[in-house]
């Protein structure tokens, strides 16, 4: 089942869902509005390999916007930062991003309970497009959990992601055993 406003609201003053910055405004039916945060990433390869590390290079988003290339992977992140103690969360794009032809992520939409961090951004485009930090970028969903969490994902020693940050993360497949 995914949470009604007034479920997320209780959440929140619960302190089971932390989303900063928060803004009533932008909470919806049944989902909470994130917004880009104004640094974007790219590989500095173009041919990226699963098993290495593959670096990647940060830059800021003007504030004439940037205008994003199809054929291009950019990683990017949310200005929200955003704890989830009791609920999986789910990041969405919104429609009207869509709409755009962006996508928001590749297939990394899921997170675990007990992420606590900004949420990195997979982001491609259809066509060029401008984007512009703190424009829409998607939604978070919540959906409840059945059964009693064994470890929560802020308190797994192997956890790729755990790190608090406001740019984007590269992928650590790397540290995989394959």
């Amino acid at each position: 089942m995914i949470l009604s406003d007034k479920r997320i609201l209780e959440e929140i003053e619960k302190g089971t869902i932390v989303i900063s910055p928060y803004d009533r405004k932008y909470l919806g039916t049944n989902s909470y509005d994130v917004h880009l945060g104004k640094h974007l990433a790219t590989y500095k390869d173009r041919i990226l390999d699963a098993r290495k590390h593959n670096e990647i290079e940060h830059f800021e988003i003007p504030e004439e916007g940037y205008v994003l290339q199809p054929g291009t992977l950019y990683l990017g992140v949310t200005l929200e930062y955003t704890e989830t103690h009791a609920h999986v969360p789910f990041l969405e794009g919104k429609s009207s991003t869509g709409r755009l032809g962006i996508d928001i992520h590749a297939t990394a939409g899921k997170g675990d309970v007990g992420f606590c961090n900004t949420w990195t951004l997979e982001i491609s485009c259809a066509q060029p497009v401008r984007v512009y930090a703190g424009m829409p970028i998607g939604q978070l969903i919540y959906f409840v959990v059945e059964g009693e969490v064994e470890t929560m994902y802020n308190k797994k020693g192997n956890a790729k992601y755990n790190g608090r940050t406001v740019r984007p993360v590269e992928s650590m497949m790397w540290r995989n055993e394959f």
